[in-house]
């Protein structure tokens, strides 16, 4: 499963998946009219990524991509940071670039949820263990004490 966060003009998807990774896609029909002649034509794209810090915005990537390019992973991106995406065509002069779009979004602390399955999974275990160890002294005390009540009630009777 993923989540899509797509861009104002509607050209850049992120899809977020579960593993922290995050699948980026976009077209072309969104960024306007094909260039008018072959000598303007697309030369590549520009990535740039940056996420939130306290009080400032830090860069996390910059990537130049080929024209044929029209997706791009971003593996092992960072929980609980907001990282914003921006993808800008390159094309041949004197065409100028049209402007970046941009996808903003946050990846699912995916170490807090496997925290929380093992805690659960092990708060789990030390329940059963628990009735386990309820159980074997149940066991053992009605064992041992009730031969030697017997023994000891028999001893009196002789």
């Amino acid at each position: 499963g993923c989540r899509a966060h797509r861009s104002a003009g509607g050209a850049l998807v992120a899809n977020v998946l579960r593993n922290g990774s995050v699948l980026l896609q976009w077209g072309l029909r969104h960024w306007g009219p094909p260039p008018p002649r072959p000598a303007a034509a697309l030369r590549g794209f520009a990535l740039n990524c940056s996420w939130d810090g306290t009080y400032t915005r830090f860069p996390c990537d910059s990537v130049e991509l080929g024209a044929a390019c029209r997706d791009y992973l971003l593996a092992e991106a960072h929980g609980s940071v907001r990282y914003r995406l921006c993808l800008q065509p390159r094309y041949a002069p004197p065409r100028p670039a049209p402007p970046a779009q941009c996808v903003e979004f946050r990846v699912e602390p995916a170490a807090m949820r496997d925290i929380v399955v093992a805690m659960t999974a092990v708060g789990g275990s030390i329940c059963v263990m628990l009735v386990f160890i309820c159980l074997l002294v149940a066991y053992i005390t009605e064992n041992l004490m009730s031969p030697a009540l017997a023994r000891g009630g028999s001893a009196a009777a002789a």
